[in-house]
């Protein structure tokens, strides 16, 4: 009866751990991940689980940058002087980043064809 006891003890103990990593609140945090695109027609874009980003929160991200055209580049500015070339003409492939993103207002766009191939999106704290 008492190995039944603790076994249900460490049974419960072990179902709430799994349930506060499955609500973020456990040991391990990932990053959230951004995915930018560009190409391989003269589109570029930055989504979150397939949303176009417009606001984030201040923080930390995994940025996953899928450049599908050796004529385009996938770069980004933002506040304070930040400004970060993350794939370069002719590259063509998939590269993975960590970003830390402060409070304030972002551009990204292909550097050859900025005029017509670029987003922005806010960082807030």
């Amino acid at each position: 009866m008492i190995r039944y006891s603790v076994l249900l003890a460490l049974v419960a103990a072990l179902a709430v751990m799994g349930a506060s990593s499955a609500f973020g609140h456990g040991a391990s945090k990932q990053s959230p991940t951004l995915v930018g695109t560009v190409g391989p027609g003269y589109t570029i874009k930055l989504t979150v689980n397939g949303q176009k980003v417009s606001r984030l929160k201040a923080g930390t991200y995994t940025l996953v940058i899928h450049d599908k055209a050796s004529i385009h580049a996938w770069s980004l500015d933002g506040p304070h002087g930040y400004a970060k070339d993350f794939t370069k003409v002719p590259f063509v492939g998939t590269k993975t980043f960590t970003v830390k993103l402060a409070a304030g207002k972002y551009k990204y766009y292909c550097p050859p064809h900025e005029p017509t191939m670029f987003g922005h999106f806010t960082v807030v704290s």
